[in-house]
C-alpha cells in the first residue's frame, strides 16, 4: 500500500515528479510521525518552505512520497518530538524560516550562530536578535569534567565544535555543534537559472560535486518531463563512480592513519592521486566540477579517456588486494578499529543512516539499487552489508564498494554507447522534481520547484550526514578521547554539505 494510501485527506499536487507530493492536515501530518516513529517508514527529508514545511517519507515497501503542512501562524507539530532523527532538521528549518516545531524537544538554534545581521533569512527576514550564549546539554555525575575541541582544528579540515564530557578518559558524552560552513546556498539558488544553481549544487559538498550535479540535474528533468541521452546516462555513472573510488581510495587510508599506521595512508594516497589525474585528464577537473549539467553532460569522454581509466584500474587491481591484506593482518591496527565506535543496527534504521555507515550496522540501503535509476538498473553489482557497526566494519564497506566500483567502471565503459550529450531546456511551466543519488558517503535528496520562465523558485538540498552526525555522537560513547579523531574519520560526514 502506498505511503499517501495510509492518510485520509490527502490533497495531491499535480506537476511533482516522479514520485507523488501531498498536502495534509494535522491529522495527517500527525499520523505520519506516528508511522514514523513506530519504525514503518523512514524520514528522508525535512525542510522549510514559502508558508509549509514538506517531509519526504520512504513506506516500508519502497514507496517514496513527500507530505507538505501549512504552517499556520508559523508553527507545525514538531515530528522530533517522537522521532529524534528530525530535531536537527526543525532547528534548521528555525533557524532559516523562523517556523516553530510546536512541542520540539531541543528549541535551540542550529544554523543561525547570531552573526547573520538577519533572521530566519529564507522565511520572513528580520533584523538580527541579541546574540546569546550557546548552551550545551548538561550532564550529571562525579568526576566528569569537559573537552571542547574546535571549531578551528589542526588540520586543513571543515571547522565543527565538539564539546565531550569524559570521566577520566572515557567519553559520556559529546555533542556536536555545527553550521559553521554555512554558506547560504539555498537562498542563492532562488531566482538563479538552472545553469547557474547547477553550479551551485555542485559546490554543495566538494567531494560528492558529481553526485549533486547529476541530483540536481535528475530533479530537474524529471520536474521538466525531460530524459538525458543514454551517451550521458552512461558518462554521469562512469564519473560517479571515479568519484565513489577516489573517496573510499583516500578514505580508507586516512582510518589507518588516525590509527597510526601511516603506511596505509601513504600507498592509499598514490592511488587516489592516480584516480584523481584521471579525472581531470577525462573531464577536465580533478573533481569533474560542472561536467554533469541539466539536460545530459557538459563534456564527453575524449578519444583516450577510456584507456586512462583502464589503465588506474589495472593499477589499483594490482596494488590493492596487497594493502587490504596488511590492513587485515596488522595486529595494533585491528586492535584500535575493531569493536571502537559501533552503531548499533537499531540506530542505523531509526536514522535511516545511508552510505558506509548504514549498511556497517545492518541497514540494507543503496539508492542506485533501492530507487534503481540509469543505467544500474542493467548494470550488475553488490551492495556489501555488514552487522558489527563499527570502525573496522565501515572500513571493509569501503573496500568492499571499491571492488564494486572497479567492475562498474568496466562494465559502463564495455557498454558506453554513442550518440549526443545533452537535449535542450524549455520552460513548460511552473513544475516541481524531486530525485536520489548515491553519493560515496550515502544518498543524496535535491527537490526542486521551477516557476513559469523556468528559474529555480525553490531548491533543497539534503546529504546524508544529516543522519549520520546524531550516530557519530551516539558511537563514541563509553570510548576513549583518544578514539575520536579515528571514530569520526570512519564516518567522514560532511559539514559543508550538512551546512547548507
Amino acid at each position: 500500500m502506498s505511503v499517501l494510501a495510509n492518510i485520509a485527506g490527502a490533497q495531491p499536487v499535480e506537476g511533482h515528479r516522479p514520485w507523488p507530493r501531498a498536502v495534509v492536515d494535522e491529522a495527517g501530518w500527525v499520523h505520519a510521525i506516528d508511522a514514523l516513529a513506530a519504525g514503518q517508514w523512514t524520514l528522508s527529508g525535512l525542510w522549510g518552505d514559502a508558508g509549509c514545511v514538506h517531509m519526504a517519507v520512504i513506506g516500508a515497501d519502497g514507496d517514496i512520497a513527500v507530505l507538505t503542512y501549512a504552517c499556520h501562524d508559523g508553527k507545525f507539530p514538531s515530528v522530533g518530538a517522537k522521532h529524534p532523527p528530525a530535531v536537527r532538521l526543525e532547528r534548521a528549518i528555525a533557524s532559516l524560516f523562523g517556523y516553530t516545531p510546536e512541542g520540539a524537544p531541543d528549541p535551540r538554534p542550529w544554523l543561525d550562530h547570531g552573526v547573520w545581521g538577519v533572521t530566519h533569512p529564507l522565511g520572513s527576514a528580520g533584523p538580527a536578535q541579541e546574540r546569546v550564549p550557546y548552551t550545551f546539554l548538561p550532564v550529571e555525575g562525579e568526576a566528569l569534567h569537559q573537552v571542547p575541541v574546535g571549531p578551528v582544528h589542526a588540520g586543513i579540515i571543515e571547522p565543527g565544535h565538539f564539546r565531550f564530557t569524559a570521566n577520566g578518559e572515557f567519553v559520556v558524552r559529546v555533542e556536536e555543534r555545527l553550521g559553521y560552513v554555512h554558506k547560504g546556498i539555498e537562498s542563492l539558488m532562488a531566482g538563479a537559472t538552472l545553469d547557474r544553481a547547477a553550479q551551485l549544487a555542485a559546490r554543495t559538498s566538494g567531494d560528492s560535486t558529481v553526485a549533486y550535479s547529476w541530483a540536481f540535474a535528475a530533479a530537474a528533468e524529471a520536474a521538466m518531463q525531460l530524459q538525458a541521452p543514454p551517451r550521458a546516462i552512461y558518462l554521469r555513472a562512469l564519473m560517479a563512480e571515479i568519484e565513489r573510488l577516489a573517496n573510499h581510495l583516500g578514505d580508507i587510508g586516512a582510518v589507518c592513519n588516525d590509527a597510526s599506521f601511516a603506511l596505509m595512508h601513504a600507498q592509499t594516497s598514490i592511488l587516489r592521486e592516480r584516480v584523481l589525474r584521471a579525472a581531470e585528464a577525462c573531464f577536465g577537473h580533478r573533481l569533474m566540477m560542472d561536467a554533469v549539467v541539466p539536460g545530459g553532460v557538459a563534456r564527453d569522454l575524449p578519444a583516450n579517456g577510456a584507456q586512462t581509466i583502464r589503465a588506474f584500474i589495472a593499477d589499483v587491481r594490482k596494488v590493492f588486494p596487497r594493502l587490504i591484506e596488511l590492513y587485515d593482518k596488522t595486529a595494533s591496527l585491528q586492535d584500535r578499529t575493531v569493536t571502537t565506535g559501533i552503531v548499533k543496527p537499531d540506530y542505523a534504521r531509526q536514522f535511516g543512516a545511508g552510505g558506509f555507515v548504514g549498511r556497517a550496522a545492518g541497514r540494507n540501503f543503496d539508492a542506485r539499487r533501492n530507487v534503481s535509476y540509469a543505467p544500474y538498473d542493467v548494470l550488475t553489482f553488490e551492495v556489501p552489508v555488514l552487522e558489527a557497526g563499527d570502525v573496522n566494519a565501515r572500513v571493509w564497506i569501503r573496500i568492499r564498494e571499491v571492488e564494486q566500483s572497479l567492475s562498474l567502471l568496466e562494465q559502463i565503459l564495455d557498454r558506453l554507447p554513442q550518440g549526443d550529450l545533452r537535449v535542450g531546456l524549455s520552460a513548460r511551466g511552473a513544475c516541481e522534481g524531486m530525485a536520489y543519488r548515491e553519493a560515496f558517503r550515502g544518498d543524496v535528496l535535491v527537490w526542486l520547484r521551477l516557476d513559469a520562465g523556468g528559474r529555480v523558485a525553490r531548491c533543497h538540498l539534503r546529504d546524508a550526514s544529516w543522519f549520520q552526525w546524531p550516530l557519530v555522537e551516539a558511537a563514541i560513547e563509553n570510548n576513549i578521547i583518544a578514539d575520536f579523531p579515528l571514530c569520526n574519520k570512519s564516518f567522514n560526514c560532511s559539514y559543508s554539505g550538512h551546512d547548507l
